[in-house]
């Protein structure tokens, strides 16, 4: 493989791994900017990419291609939605401690995946399988553009765009709508917002469905373009967004770079191989596949001193505690 060859593909295996990230931290912002810490969004995600995955499989006899791939994103975002609710109705509501709380689906989620698809499918296992026929060789017009179109418009799958729509999409509601202002507040100030007619409950809510529908989304983009079962597991990425919304400060653009940062260390973990200078090392494999994870470990003691979170995340809000 040349170096031009070696960088494209690596550049398309960052945004490969980034991508979910990034959809899955900026789903986490939406309910810690609210006042709700999300760590269940791992368990979100594999809630998400069983439903669609498994919406896929049952439906790729009769349709195919990128029609079937956005029926499936609509599936995933619906049931890490509904998913969710769990978790808002147990912080919200029950005024629970949300971290246990998150901790309990994160359990549920891979039991729940596996003993459903054991009962659903005639052959009793619990990988369910799916024809890729969703990556795009080339497109048309964009993808003959030099440099350019080989990194971003060949070989490509469309929810990498669907990432990008969504920054920009989430950085806009954020800060430039009533919406956005007001779940801020209540993530900062909830007494405060409540005093000028915030509804509180209802804006927590909000933020922690729209959290599940991004992870839901996220556990199937990360399981497309990487494999062709799932298995009950999307290999702690839920943990690894959490470390991205961290770094990222809970801000959308700070979150893009750490997303791509985290998502460059997960692809040399997974694709050494086929560059000439680390194989040449001779360190073993495991080394490159704890990475990430070490990387992790690194970057969160760094900034974990610097972290500014929401003032009021993970505070349970009484109203009539005013």
């Amino acid at each position: 493989m040349t170096v031009s060859g070696i960088i494209s593909f690596l550049f398309q295996q960052t945004m490969f791994f980034s991508i979910p990230l990034l959809i899955v931290a900026l789903g986490g912002m939406f309910s810690e900017r609210s006042g709700v810490v999300n760590i269940a969004l791992d368990g979100i995600m594999i809630i998400g990419a069983f439903a669609g995955i498994l919406f896929i499989n049952f439906m790729q006899d009769k349709m195919s291609g990128q029609l079937l791939l956005l029926l499936a994103i609509l599936v995933s975002m619906a049931s890490g939605m509904i998913f969710s609710l769990l978790h808002a109705f147990a912080a919200i509501n029950m005024r629970s401690d949300q971290t246990i709380s998150g901790t309990a689906l994160n359990m549920f989620a891979p039991a729940f995946a596996i003993y459903t698809a054991r009962m659903i499918q005639s052959n009793g296992v619990q990988q369910v399988e799916f024809l890729n026929t969703f990556r795009i060789a080339s497109v048309p017009v964009l993808g003959d553009i030099p440099v350019i179109g080989p990194l971003l418009f060949q070989n490509c799958y469309i929810t990498t765009y669907i990432g990008f729509a969504i920054l920009i999409v989430s950085a806009i509601v954020l800060y430039k709508t009533k919406f956005g202002l007001r779940l801020r507040a209540c993530g900062e100030h909830p007494q405060a917002a409540d005093s000028v007619g915030v509804n509180v409950y209802k804006i927590r809510y909000a933020g922690v469905m729209l959290s599940g529908a991004l992870a839901g989304l996220g556990g199937l983009v990360y399981v497309i373009p990487t494999s062709t079962n799932f298995n009950a597991t999307v290999a702690g990425y839920g943990f690894l967004a959490i470390a991205v919304l961290i770094f990222g400060q809970w801000k959308p653009m700070r979150i893009l770079f750490a997303s791509l940062f985290f998502g460059f260390m997960k692809t040399i973990a997974a694709t050494y191989t086929v560059i000439p200078f680390l194989v040449n090392l001779g360190i073993d494999t495991y080394f490159f596949k704890m990475m990430p994870f070490v990387a992790t470990l690194l970057v969160l003691a760094i900034s974990s001193k610097n972290s500014q979170a929401p003032r009021a995340s993970g505070q349970p809000y009484d109203k009539g505690s005013r």
